[in-house]
């Protein structure tokens, strides 16, 4: 398939680039070179298919760069712990996470594209002890949280209007295993980053990714991606081995404390 790629140079859009190589021809976008700079003494420089530099908040670059492929792949979003973000006077969470992905998806509207997958954020476990099914909506009233809770919706309205073709995955923290770090490049394992309930290695995320966009027949579906012991009993994580043949594979056992 011909894939684009939103988001590509990001943490998780790096292990998705290395697991779609030698498989599926890639597009990858992202904002800028600066943008590749983030990852680079981590994961190298990529070299695996097409690079285009864009704005996800313009339509007319979404647009083109949605030209002639077969699926998409949505990670761009906009997370930030500096002073102020996803504040009140911050709009960065309005434009890059909601307006990003409504030219995502009516791009691949126009453009006639069938299968999207779009990477979505949860809780592994409910506050108030309720299963997380993929009718259970993350409860939480940050910013950041009502807009990845707005994008599932949009996924969905896009879904029932249009028969866009759809899954939503639902990670709660990356980390990466193999290198033993988390997003923020911190030692996992560590007081500053304690094991917990609810990790996931970005590479069986990239592999869900993957999947994902390669099913044939799934129309809308959206399934926790987790790969902590005990995930199962509060999220419907089991569906993604069940429904995707997901393996977990990344040890993350290895980092909880004796």
């Amino acid at each position: 398939m011909n894939i684009v790629v939103f988001g590509a140079a990001g943490w998780l859009g790096r292990a998705a680039l290395a697991n779609l190589a030698g498989r599926h021809h890639v597009r990858a976008f992202d904002y800028g070179p600066q943008a590749w700079q983030a990852w680079q003494d981590t994961d190298g420089e990529w070299t695996g298919g097409e690079i285009v530099h864009g704005d996800i908040v313009d339509f007319n670059a979404v647009r083109q760069a949605t030209e002639d492929m077969d699926a998409v792949l949505h990670m761009a979003v906009y997370h930030s712990d500096k002073p102020g973000a996803h504040g009140v006077h911050d709009e960065k969470p309005f434009l890059i996470n909601l307006k990003g992905l409504w030219n995502v998806l009516e791009s691949a509207r126009q453009c006639g594209i069938k299968r999207i997958v779009h990477l979505g954020s949860c809780q592994t476990v409910h506050p108030k002890g309720i299963f997380f099914t993929a009718d259970v909506r993350r409860p939480d009233g940050g910013l950041y949280g009502i807009t990845k809770r707005l994008q599932e919706e949009m996924c969905r309205q896009f879904h029932d209007a249009f028969g866009l073709r759809i899954i939503v995955l639902r990670p709660d923290y990356i980390v990466d295993s193999r290198l033993g770090i988390g997003r923020y490049k911190e030692k996992l394992g560590t007081e500053e980053r304690p094991y917990r309930q609810g990790w996931v290695c970005r590479h069986d995320l990239a592999e869900a990714c993957r999947l994902s966009l390669e099913s044939q027949t799934i129309d809308f579906d959206i399934f926790h991606i987790v790969g902590t012991p005990g995930a199962d009993k509060t999220c419907n994580v089991a569906r993604s081995r069940e429904i995707l043949g997901l393996e977990y594979r990344g040890n993350l056992e290895q980092y909880r404390s004796p």
